[in-house]
């Protein structure tokens, strides 16, 4: 059965730091590019981050570049989201997700929700001003 399990969410001030991990189990993550989606509350989930399957290459959405930075570890089959000056509007809950393996990871399908495999069940981050 796959899983992934999301942790590393809490509460922060304005400015703070946190590092989320996801942890996948029963399936072999190294072969698979993953990414970080958020939902904010009454919003839409939207897309946050995106990784390669070796970690060559990384993607971001405009509202978190050059703030949170994505990585992975292949050999713990988990990846980690680095977030640096949080800001009140990254307040959400935050999930990791398998890509699809037989597409390519491009800028534009990185962006479906549907094309994505497997969800954790979220870890909630809250950005205090």
């Amino acid at each position: 059965q796959v899983q992934l399990v999301e942790s590393g969410g809490g509460l922060v001030q304005a400015g703070g730091s946190l590092r989320l991990s996801c942890a996948g189990s029963g399936l072999t993550f190294s072969i698979y590019a993953m990414s970080w989606f958020r939902q904010a509350p009454g919003k839409e989930r939207e897309f946050v981050s995106a990784i390669s399957w070796n970690g060559a290459e990384t993607y971001y959405a405009d509202s978190v570049k050059g703030r949170f930075t994505i990585s992975r570890e292949s050999g713990k089959n988990t990846m980690y989201l680095q977030m640096n000056r949080l800001e009140p509007e990254d307040t959400a809950v935050y999930y990791c997700a398998v890509f699809n393996p037989g597409l390519p990871l491009t800028t534009d399908l990185m962006r479906r929700q549907n094309e994505y495999h497997y969800w954790g069940q979220g870890t909630q981050v809250t950005v205090s001003s």
